[in-house]
């Protein structure tokens, strides 16, 4: 059993040398081998376990490939009347049913469509004239009768509104500016001014009895 060293002493052990270990190499065996084959590459006899292959010829190994057929031309179909007929069949049908699918789309639903075919005939608008919003014995500048005539002579008892004014019958302009000058002095605002409607006719009639 190894004992420590005393202190204070040298340690004293052997000096390890380095060794070179030579180890054979498979390669170089290998290439040896081969060496001795190409030497006696030409007397193959004397080994055992050797036979010799014979070499087929450059003949044999050497086949001649079959013929490959031509390709032929590939003809198309001509398109005679029967696919033309086809064609155009095809579109028709094709637009027939666009057609049907749109028209689907615009008309209203069964409801709709009967209540449509039943709705009673819009009866022609009247030729009558529309209601005058004055009265329907409204005078205005144009009229013509013995109901301007009278006006004319109620508007004369009125001081300065229409004095020495004419009595002919006639609605002019005269008169329509004596109607707006009176409806301006008594406050009447019911009719339009220069227009001689009931508001102005019942405040007239009251003025000149």
């Amino acid at each position: 059993m190894p004992t420590a060293d005393e202190p204070g002493k040298p340690h004293e052990r052997p000096v390890l040398e380095p060794v070179r270990v030579l180890r054979p190499r498979n390669t170089d065996a290998l290439a040896e081998l081969f060496r001795e084959l190409t030497e006696n590459a030409e007397d193959t006899e004397g080994y055992e376990g050797y036979e010799s292959v014979p070499l087929p010829s450059a003949e044999a190994r050497t086949q001649e490939l079959p013929r490959v057929p031509p390709v032929l031309p590939v003809k198309r179909p001509s398109r005679g009347p029967g696919r033309r007929r086809g064609a155009v069949a095809a579109g028709a049908v094709l637009a027939a049913a666009l057609l049907g699918f749109g028209c689907a789309l615009l008309l209203p639903d069964g409801d709709r469509a009967s209540a449509a075919r039943t709705l009673p005939a819009v009866p022609p608008a009247s030729t009558a004239p529309p209601a005058d919003p004055d009265g329907s014995g409204t005078l205005r500048e144009g009229a013509t009768g013995p109901e301007v005539t009278d006006l004319q002579q109620r508007l004369r008892r009125i001081p300065d509104v229409y004095a020495d004014g004419a009595t002919d019958g006639r609605y002019d302009t005269v008169l329509a500016e004596a109607v707006a000058r009176f409806q301006l002095w008594y406050g009447i605002r019911g009719d339009e001014t220069g227009v001689y409607g009931d508001d102005t006719r019942r405040d007239l009639e009251s003025r000149t009895g």
